[in-house]
């Protein structure tokens, strides 16, 4: 994955760490109601004890989907819950997986974080359900690095409102999600490592498929949705061997087209090693003793240029095939897609110079046509658009949102699969732009009164949070954005046809969004792909 330059951090950090910004922090076959009326029922590993919902249905908090990941299971695929005796109470989200404060957005998440995370929560809109809602599978963002699916701005919105049954998940994270290692290869029974994250979701998966008729959702109408790195996630489980698990997809801020190989993540995974002063011979063995906390605590104290890239790889048992080829060939999951991104996703302070060796290095054999697109050929200091911002600012956000969004969502039309596009460009009052996460608020109809997602929200916001929620959960019932009551919302097709919400709540439609700029990068993919097959 590439390297994008900062001008706070030199060159050291991964592209999606150096792009971490704007997330919120942690913050039906039933028994006899219990003695305290709560909403009680029967999940494959045991009985569980939910709460009312002020807003009417019930939530059910915390449920484990699988055996905690600590010691000897650390670095392992997941293993489904055991079963409990007697009824568990599923009142209280579980911890967030541990995580180390990467800023405002997660220190919270990070300061209660630990490695018995693995739980999921259940919104339901009333209790009992009287006929089965589709269900809507939520994948926090945070760079794989951090955040939480618990707290009030995922599941306490309005959105279940408009008849959809919501599952929010934790999964794990940064090094205990994505370490790849020789030494995890060959301990596993599947000859891999390095995508315990994945695995993470695809269990969960298999646990709303196998429990959530109990609680009045249809497991044959499951739409996984997420954002920025859940996005990104999503949009390697379409490509990964768990691709026919749910019938459609939502993908917020991201695609991830092209990750390293196993062979490549082991490598980092060695250097992380050694930089730990792990025995050559025993390292992992040596890892697992090192408790969670301390271990994110040694590698933040590693310097930068010691910091190996970790996140997902072609691990040869969840991702047999770069995502590319999988998309490319029409191998994906047969199913709708919708996805977008906001205007001016992140805040990029890189200078010429700077972004100009970043494009000659990563832009190969078209880099020349790259820095003309951007006003930076023959010394240019870059072009700065009213919408999309200066520069460095449309780079970093092309190269790693839009791009390889338009260029999924291209070839999920080659394959015949409904796709729909949308743009955000309305800002969160007291917002200059539409930031990166902008759209989260919407989606969910939770208005935040703190944090770096907080507004002074108006009618005209609750007005496109009711257009947004009503297209997104159009889509979950159907396949399909539209209905009587939202405007018209064109098929991507050969068009490149979309929507953007717009600053005054008004929903306007266009084509071909960035189309020079993502056209040149597809030609770079292409290249890359041509080369790696040779």
């Amino acid at each position: 994955m590439r390297r994008f330059p900062t001008a706070s951090r030199g060159f050291a950090l991964s592209p999606l760490v150096v792009l971490a910004v704007a997330l919120v922090s942690f913050g039906a076959s039933s028994m006899s109601a219990a003695a305290d009326n709560s909403p009680t029922l029967s999940t494959s590993a045991g009985w569980v004890r939910g709460i009312a919902r002020p807003a009417g249905g019930a939530e059910f908090l915390g449920i484990p989907y699988a055996e905690p990941p600590i010691g000897e299971l650390r670095w392992r695929a997941p293993v489904p819950a055991k079963h409990w005796q007697g009824i568990r109470d599923a009142k209280a989200f579980g911890a967030p997986c541990a995580q180390p404060v990467l800023g405002d957005w997660n220190r919270r998440d990070a300061l209660v974080s630990r490695e018995d995370c693995l739980y999921l929560n259940v919104i339901v809109p009333e209790w009992p359900l009287k006929k089965p809602l589709p269900v809507m599978f939520w994948i926090h963002g945070g760079v794989n690095l951090g955040g939480s699916g618990g707290g009030p701005l995922y599941n306490s919105g309005t959105l279940v409102e408009h008849g959809v049954v919501l599952v929010t998940i934790d999964y794990r994270l940064g090094v205990f999600g994505f370490l790849a290692h020789p030494g995890l290869t060959r301990e596993s029974r599947f000859h891999a490592s390095g995508d315990y994250g994945l695995m993470d979701q695809i269990l969960a998966l298999q646990w709303v498929h196998d429990n959530i008729a109990r609680f009045g959702g249809d497991p044959k109408n499951i739409t996984v949705f997420g954002q920025s790195a859940g996005s990104m996630d999503i949009s390697l489980v379409m490509a990964s061997r768990a691709r026919r698990t749910f019938q459609k997809a939502i993908e917020e801020s991201g695609a991830l087209i092209d990750v390293p190989t196993l062979t490549e993540a082991e490598r980092s995974g060695v250097a992380l090693a050694a930089a730990l002063e792990a025995p050559a011979g025993d390292a992992i063995a040596y890892l697992r003793k090192i408790p969670a906390h301390a271990l994110i605590a040694r590698l933040a104290a590693l310097p930068a240029a010691k910091r190996p890239d970790i996140g997902p790889d072609v691990d040869g048992w969840v991702l047999t095939a770069s995502p590319a080829t999988i998309y490319a060939s029409g191998r994906e999951s047969p199913i709708p897609l919708l996805f977008g991104t906001t205007t001016r996703e992140l805040d990029q302070l890189v200078p010429a110079g700077a972004l100009r060796a970043f494009i000659e290095e990563h832009s190969k054999p078209f880099a020349a046509e790259v820095l003309a697109i951007y006003g930076l050929a023959h010394g240019g200091q870059g072009t700065t658009d009213p919408k999309y911002g200066d520069a460095a600012e449309q780079v970093s956000v092309d190269d790693y949102f839009r791009c390889p969004a338009l260029l999924e969502a291209s070839w999920n039309i080659a394959a015949g699969h409904a796709t729909y596009e949308y743009e955000l460009d309305h800002a969160i009052p007291g917002q200059p732009f539409a930031i990166h996460s902008g759209e989260l608020p919407y989606v969910f109809g939770f208005f935040p009164k703190a944090g770096n997602l907080a507004g002074h929200f108006t009618a005209t916001d609750r007005h496109l949070a009711e257009v947004i929620q009503t297209y997104w959960t159009n889509f979950a019932k159907t396949g399909d954005p539209n209905s009587e009551h939202v405007p018209a919302w064109p098929s991507f097709g050969e068009a490149r046809n979309y929507i953007q919400f717009l600053q005054d709540g008004r929903v306007a439609r266009d084509h071909g969004l960035r189309h020079m700029q993502c056209a040149v990068y597809r030609k770079v993919v292409m290249a890359k792909m041509d080369e790696q097959e040779r």
